[in-house]
């Protein structure tokens, strides 16, 4: 019970007090010494403000009650977050990934929901119909779901199939001038809020993973029901749910690419979301830093802050040299991706170091606040909680692994 002794009202109010003199300093270390354009200063400063004002001061509530942030994801419409460098004819910002990056960083640190809602719109929704849709695609699914006031999803992970894309057993049979999907996605994000899907089915079973087609399909359809919204341990205020097609009609006109293209859609679809995850857990892991930080600079023990006992301050120099790491990667990342050059490896780099940092970081955040970290009063228990997804989705870690060994060993000349 000692460990709760500090979990007073009077000690929060500290806390609050010290954070908002501290937070500005931790703010201007919070970013690499990477030299960023006034254009992405900017974006940066704007995502921050909007952080600070509307989801931080929110995101407590929102995860308590698994409520969906319904009108911040409005204002991230509004302020061009919904389609970050997508084309300013389909209604996109025009940026590119490292402004997409930039943006993800702040808005998960100030909400590590409103981060994963904001990364599906962008890389695994808007991202394939951009590459691979026509005109009509582009004009029908992406110009309407960038304001905020519609969002879509990404339909790939089944209940059996975990980690091997492959195996999908959802099934599509071409009917006339439709094709009928049947069986079940699961793990949706967006699900439920979401008003069309990028969904994957098996058109062709003998052709084995070339036989994989993508579609977009409206929502709702006839056909089309979803599950209950799961009890996740964390990113609780965006909505998780199964997809269930039954004889489902979808118009052939609604296929995303050429049939069997699914897989190929599918994977570079993913190295895509890969930059967007490893952004969004910087944000949660920024946020856990901040908190640690802050508190080891109040708290006191043997009458000076905690944070000048060395072991403290060795917890403090391992997160921050994690965190910057991290981001210098996913920076890369971003960046190799615009120069229009592969970046599955580094995707996959950058998604494998940021989440690790992220659930590192807010792990010893914990400690470091001991008993303050194991209560809801302060927020470095949901930052713990939310880091743990990012291992997880758009690729486990060890999947991670899978692909940087893979890619290195082909890139390495022959013995």
């Amino acid at each position: 019970l000692s460990l709760f002794l500090t979990s007073s009202s009077s000690f929060v109010s500290v806390c609050v007090r010290a954070s908002t003199r501290n937070v500005c300093a931790l703010q201007r270390c919070s970013a690499s010494s990477f030299a960023l354009s006034e254009e992405k200063v900017m974006l940066q400063n704007m995502c921050r403000d909007f952080a600070n004002s509307v989801l931080a001061p929110n995101a407590a509530e929102w995860d308590k009650e698994h409520k969906f942030p319904e009108d911040a994801v409005r204002q991230m419409g509004e302020l061009g977050l919904l389609c970050v460098d997508g084309p300013v004819e389909f209604g996109g910002s025009g940026l590119d990934t490292l402004s997409y990056v930039i943006a993800m960083e702040e808005i998960s640190r100030g909400c590590a929901s409103s981060g994963v809602i904001m990364s599906v719109c962008n890389s695994l929704y808007s991202g394939p119909i951009l590459k691979y849709g026509n005109d009509q695609q582009k004009e029908k699914y992406i110009a309407p779901f960038t304001s905020g006031e519609k969002i879509g999803c990404f339909a790939l992970s089944e209940p059996g199939n975990g980690s091997d894309a492959a195996a999908a057993s959802t099934t599509a049979y071409q009917n006339g001038d439709n094709w009928v999907l049947n069986g079940t996605k699961s793990w949706i994000t967006n699900g439920r809020e979401s008003r069309a899907s990028v969904v994957f089915a098996t058109t062709d079973k003998s052709l084995k993973h070339k036989g994989i087609t993508a579609f977009i399909v409206d929502k709702p359809t006839e056909g089309l029901s979803l599950g209950k919204n799961e009890d996740k341990l964390g990113i609780r205020a965006s909505s998780t749910c199964n997809l269930v097609f039954d004889e489902c009609s979808v118009p052939a006109e609604n296929i995303l690419g050429d049939l069997g293209m699914g897989f190929k859609i599918a994977m570079t679809t993913l190295d895509s979301g890969r930059i967007g995850i490893a952004s969004q857990a910087l944000g949660i892991a920024r946020a856990a830093f901040e908190v640690a930080v802050e508190y080891s600079q109040t708290r006191k023990s043997m009458n000076i802050p905690i944070v000048r006992h060395q072991l403290i301050a060795g917890k403090i120099a391992d997160m921050a040299t994690r965190l910057e790491a991290a981001r210098l990667l996913t920076y890369n990342a971003a960046m190799v991706k615009d120069s229009g050059k592969n970046f599955t490896k580094e995707a996959a780099m950058a998604k494998l170091a940021a989440s690790e940092a992220a659930t590192y970081i807010s792990h010893q955040s914990i400690q470091i606040l001991g008993g303050m970290g194991f209560v809801s009063e302060m927020p470095a228990e949901r930052h713990y909680r939310d880091a743990r997804i990012t291992e997880i989705y758009e690729g486990t870690s060890e999947i991670q692994r899978l692909v940087i060994a893979g890619r290195v060993l082909k890139e390495l000349p022959s013995q």
